[in-house]
């Protein structure tokens, strides 16, 4: 087997310890060493400098968890870096060390075994710690918004039925004076909202329940951490708008796309980058992201057709734009999902959707071009024109000469 990188290394990480394997190859005779490492910082410079001192080009790393992150920083300016899938690399059953481990990688990256996963430049793995803090900070005002819920539940108080958005203005009001002590549902149902849909004898009734003092600081307890959790959000927004200043005009481009807000807009380039080199195809950007069918057959047997388990960042982000997307009237991806919606259920449909957008998204960033709707009857014309198509081949094999002519309607 040919090889393509004659002095390479792998490191095998750990949360305390780096072991590296060098490869070095001068003509027939190969060279192989091993030394481990701590995971500080002087450690790594020195892993860095005797990486060098062997004379290394190439060195290729498992993504193991977040460990991988520190030696890249130190490692990226001095040699050409790989970062494989752990799943892609692993070793023989029996033979697992970390030596053999970093040995192994070695012998495959040398020659040109691994394939490497996307990692993203300094800006946009920035904005990607802002967009993705976010979402968890977003994910907590959720969950302690759901303690806040059970804990009136449990007290007897039914708000979530006359006021849909209990952390809303109406919600936030009353259970404040439900903090402060007030029982009496008449004087809490006067701070509702005029506007709200609710009657007011359908509020009162809600609020026919009683806190104890006990359930009285938990709410006050969750209602401070959701405000502080907010305002962190809205720090981070500021953040986010800061980071995304170099790729403005690519994310206000974007946001034309049904489905796509300012903020998973953002979030979304802070996934995939601007830069499409690294995916040669909308395919494998779709196929990165988990939103294109397994291939799983054996023995001329299909298996399995469902899509591959990914992270919650790009996959989770993407669907949740294609529930956005299809509500837009007289849109392409609507009628995507109607169309797939009959045959293969909803959550194929709006997995295809998201599936398009990303491919939108793709050459949108790849063309410079901006968004163009195909329109919510683009099935019905190229199905038309596919069924016009295939009849008048068929009537050609049959021996017909056939002058095509549209009737006027």
């Amino acid at each position: 087997m040919q090889v393509i990188h004659p002095r390479c290394a792998a490191v095998d990480l750990g949360k305390d310890l780096l072991v590296a394997g060098a490869r070095l190859q001068e003509g027939p005779s190969i060279q192989r060493t091993c030394r481990s490492f701590g995971t500080t910082q002087r450690e790594i410079e020195e892993l860095r400098i005797w990486l060098g001192s062997l004379g290394i080009t190439h060195v290729v790393m498992e993504a193991t968890g977040s460990y991988w992150r520190a030696v890249w920083r130190v490692l990226e300016e001095s040699f050409e870096l790989t970062l494989a899938n752990p799943a892609q690399v692993k070793n023989l059953p029996g033979r697992k060390s970390d030596v053999n481990d970093a040995t192994w990688m070695a012998d495959l990256h040398a020659h040109g075994l691994i394939r490497g996963s996307f990692v993203p430049p300094a800006r946009i793995t920035a904005l990607r710690e802002l967009t993705r803090t976010r979402k968890q900070l977003v994910r907590e005002v959720g969950r302690h918004t759901l303690r806040i819920q059970k804990t009136l539940d449990i007290a007897g108080l039914k708000l979530t039925g006359p006021i849909s958005e209990i952390l809303g203005s109406t919600g936030r009001r009353i259970i404040r004076a439900l903090i402060a002590g007030k029982t009496d549902p008449e004087k809490l149902a006067d701070l509702a909202d005029p506007h709200l849909k609710a009657s007011r004898r359908d509020l009162v009734e809600a609020l026919q329940g009683k806190l104890t003092p006990q359930q009285r600081r938990l709410l006050k307890i969750h209602l401070q951490l959701v405000e502080n959790l907010e305002s962190s959000i809205a720090q981070l927004d500021s953040d986010i708008t800061k980071a995304v200043k170099p790729f403005r005009g690519l994310v206000d481009r974007l946001k034309a796309v049904p489905g796509l807000s300012e903020i998973s807009t953002s979030a979304l380039v802070a996934e995939i980058g601007t830069d499409m080199g690294p995916f040669k195809t909308a395919g494998h950007l779709v196929s990165w992201a988990r939103l294109c069918p397994r291939m799983a057959e054996s023995a001329g047997k299909i298996l399995s057709t469902r899509s591959l388990k990914s992270s919650a960042w790009v996959k989770t982000l993407l669907i949740q734009a294609a529930w956005c997307a299809i509500r837009t009237r007289k849109s392409y991806f609507r009628a995507q999902y109607f169309r797939l919606k009959s045959r293969r259920g909803a959550k194929k449909a709006i997995g295809a959707v998201a599936a398009a957008l990303l491919t939108t998204v793709y050459h949108m960033i790849r063309t410079g071009q901006p968004y163009s709707d195909l329109g919510s009857d683009h099935f019905d014309r190229t199905d038309r024109e596919r069924v016009v198509r295939r009849s008048l081949i068929r009537l050609q094999q049959l021996g017909y000469r056939v002058t095509l002519q549209r009737a006027v309607a």
